[in-house]
């Protein structure tokens, strides 16, 4: 940014420091390295008049990474907007909000908190909506000074945390943290009418000793489908191709106060022989499809039996479960999985029970 007078000399304005200064119009400048308070302004000037005439393009300076506006009018003034006001470094997102730039943060929470503080007030005289502040772990000192100036947790995973601060009046309208954590169960059955089932090392008191069904929750960024075959192979070495997803089951208050969806998923086997994992499984075998139904937990249970029920229908061809198929919408343009079936009216294999 240049201030623009007669002479192409290069001066720094000056907020007091000074070594040989000229003060015309009200204006004091200096001839030396001097700072505003950390941001460098190029200047010249001349010496051959009183009056002073210069302009300052608008534009965006920082004060180490927080970026504040200067502004000036026929050399008259030079003000920073709205007194001395600093924002952090932050980009619009499509809803009205502002994301703050995690990776240009203050390094001193004391320059943190006072420029929290501006941009809030700047931010609310700009219309803004919601503001996101994503804290890295090696940043949270930072977390009480946001929390005190008003901002909420949203969400925190292992290198982070996420909050956000709501600047209209009403209800906050930002999207709620994620509600659900996504399961899965595997029906293998091979064609010896042997189902794969495990036994794990860590389990509740009730559950030890039962022969159950290999299970585990989804990864970020991870098809069901992805997931049954990866959580069978884990478990047991068994290499597997999904079939499709025979059912599901929604539940609430399950872990952390979140909801879970479960997935039963059939599959089929490609190889046979058990490499159990030794961290997690305590045994895994084939075991015949009718003692696993026989085994007090499956019996005593509804939900467990209905499964179970589902399952050997599917086998006998009187059930139709949802195939996976690749989908792109024109909503955003990605790829995502769609889970349904389709019946031929001449089709009498798949029926509901």
């Amino acid at each position: 940014m240049e201030l623009k007078l007669f002479h192409s000399k290069s001066v720094f304005a000056s907020e007091i420091v000074k070594s040989r200064s000229w003060n015309t119009v009200g204006v004091k400048f200096c001839e030396e390295l001097c700072t505003i308070r950390g941001v460098r302004l190029k200047a010249s000037y001349s010496t051959t008049s009183n009056k002073f005439i210069g302009s300052i393009s608008k534009e965006e300076l920082s004060v180490e990474t927080f970026p504040y506006k200067i502004n000036g009018t026929n050399g008259s003034n030079l003000s920073l907007l709205g007194g001395d006001i600093k924002v952090l470094d932050a980009f619009d997102d499509e809803y009205g909000g502002v994301v703050i730039n995690a990776e240009r943060l203050p390094s001193n929470p004391n320059a943190f908190a006072s420029i929290l503080h501006s941009s809030l007030s700047h931010w609310k005289m700009k219309g803004k909506k919601g503001i996101w502040l994503k804290l890295p772990l090696e940043r949270s000192e930072l977390v009480p000074i946001a929390v005190k100036e008003g901002f909420q947790y949203h969400h925190a995973e292992k290198g982070y945390v996420m909050l956000t601060y709501w600047i209209p009046e009403g209800p906050c309208m930002l999207p709620a943290n994620a509600s659900h954590q996504v399961g899965v169960g595997c029906f293998v059955v091979n064609d010896k009418n042997e189902v794969l089932v495990v036994q794990e090392k860590y389990s509740a008191p009730a559950f030890a000793g039962v022969w159950k069904l290999p299970t585990g929750f989804i990864q970020e960024a991870e098809e069901i489908f992805e997931g049954a075959v990866r959580e069978v192979k884990e478990e047991t070495g068994i290499d597997t191709g999904f079939v499709e997803v025979i059912a599901f089951r929604h539940a609430h208050n399950v872990a952390f106060q979140k909801s879970d969806l479960f997935f039963i998923c059939m599959l089929e086997p490609l190889s046979s022989h058990i490499i159990e994992d030794d961290v997690e499984i305590q045994a895994a075998k084939w075991m015949p499809l009718v003692e696993f139904v026989e085994q007090p937990l499956i019996k005593g249970d509804s939900m467990f039996k209905k499964i179970i029920d589902i399952c050997v229908a599917r086998m006998g061809n009187r059930y139709c479960g949802l195939h996976s198929h690749q989908v792109i919408s024109k909503f955003d343009g990605r790829s995502s999985t769609l889970y349904y079936n389709m019946l031929e009216s001449t089709d009498f294999n798949c029926q509901g029970i």
